[in-house]
């Protein structure tokens, strides 16, 4: 159970959890973690008035988004939420979604899922004392920026979402967390995963000897960089960099495609190597950086991504497994995962939906997640742990602040 200790404000308002059908899974396994600390909280001001649907079995609002033949929808909230501190769920990735429009299954893209999720915040129509998103894939991400006549779709739906009343958008692993200048005076968290990254490899991973002389960090492109080098700080390795020489004068699939993978960085012969990124879309990208990786004579490699998307299927993953070209992935379960991953052994998830369930807890009570989203303290506990017995407990206590 996380540490409580400075859950002694009064709730904002009466919680409420919204999981749009595309975030349906992870949000039922964060109110569970919520019904179950607050069961067990021992409050003692719980039958006031203010703490009125304070402890529940859960804390699920039922709403949906039906659709007309013509694939036309609304957004229906099926209970009140007059006061609540309501906090909505949606992954706009996952494409296991479908709807019928006019007799024929039409599977939901990004847009689907962004329309419903606004759908829904008009159903609630100003009612709510708060609103706040959750939306681990932040929409339209990757259009960040703009190199020529270009929409900027992701700012622009920040903007959208904060004129329709949400106070609160938070998002993991943003391509480019400077986005969030197109909402400058609205909440925006951009929340690493790096601890549950760890955590997940040094559970499923014996034989890791992590030093300097026996590890490796890579980044596969310049702009992963920050990401691998705080990931490498921690594990107390060297940092690698490829950069990616692309050409300029084609575009394929809406990109310039990759002429080729550049190394910079010290001999990785021997080592193990980590490869860590914000996504895996087709894989052949980072594949691509494994196979050059083991032909510079690495030992093992491990690919590690926020998102895992598999856009092209897992059987490219599947034969560069059997070529020894990587030894795991590790991908969280903030967007969806098609169940045929669970079935390969180079797969394992890193669940986020206990800290998910920890910082709603936190927001609710208008406490400070200051500590939540800095990590540095559990990563290096657990580092120290595994180096003193070769692996780590499912369970953690938090240590003592003096």
């Amino acid at each position: 159970m996380p540490d409580v200790s400075n859950l002694i404000n009064v709730p904002v308002g009466k919680l409420g959890i919204i999981p749009l059908e595309s975030s349906m899974e992870l949000g039922k396994k964060v109110d569970s973690y919520i019904a179950k600390w607050r069961a067990d909280r021992l409050a003692e001001h719980t039958e006031h008035f203010t703490y009125k649907g304070y402890q529940k079995d859960s804390y699920i609002v039922k709403s949906e988004c039906p659709r007309f033949g013509s694939g036309e929808a609304k957004g229906v909230i099926r209970e009140t939420v007059r006061g609540d501190d309501l906090y909505l769920l949606v992954d706009v990735m996952n494409h296991s979604v479908t709807y019928n429009i006019c007799g024929h299954a039409n599977m939901m893209s990004p847009d689907d899922h962004y329309s419903d999720l606004k759908r829904v915040i008009a159903a609630i129509a100003g009612k709510a004392t708060r609103l706040t998103v959750i939306m681990p894939f932040m929409y339209e991400s990757r259009q960040h920026k703009r190199s020529s006549r270009e929409s900027l779709d992701c700012a622009f739906a920040l903007q959208e979402l904060v004129n329709m009343g949400v106070e609160n958008i938070i998002t993991f692993d943003a391509h480019d967390p400077r986005v969030q200048n197109a909402i400058p005076t609205s909440g925006f968290e951009n929340i690493m995963p790096t601890y549950q990254f760890i955590k997940t490899l040094l559970r499923t991973t014996p034989n890791l000897e992590l030093d300097n002389e026996h590890m490796m960090v890579i980044s596969p492109d310049e702009g992963a960089m920050n990401r691998a080098i705080y990931f490498a700080n921690h594990l107390g390795v060297d940092v690698g960099m490829f950069y990616k020489r692309r050409d300029y004068t084609t575009i394929v699939n809406g990109k310039n495609p990759i002429v080729a993978h550049e190394f910079l960085g010290d001999s990785v012969e021997g080592k193990d190597v980590i490869i860590i990124d914000d996504m895996i879309a087709s894989g052949e990208s980072m594949l691509d950086v494994a196979k050059q990786l083991k032909a510079r004579k690495a030992r093992r490699v491990y690919a590690l991504a926020t998102f895992g998307l598999f856009t092209a299927g897992l059987s490219i993953f599947d034969e560069a497994y059997k070529n020894g070209i990587i030894e795991k992935v590790i991908t969280t379960n903030l967007t969806y995962q098609d169940p045929e991953l669970f079935t390969r052994s180079w797969y394992e998830s890193a669940d986020l939906s206990k800290y998910i369930a920890t910082l709603i807890d936190h927001l609710n009570h208008n406490a400070s997640i200051s500590q939540l989203l800095d990590q540095s303290e559990r990563i290096q506990a657990r580092i120290q742990e595994y180096k003193e017995k070769g692996t780590i407990s499912d369970n953690y206590k938090a240590p003592k602040v003096d």
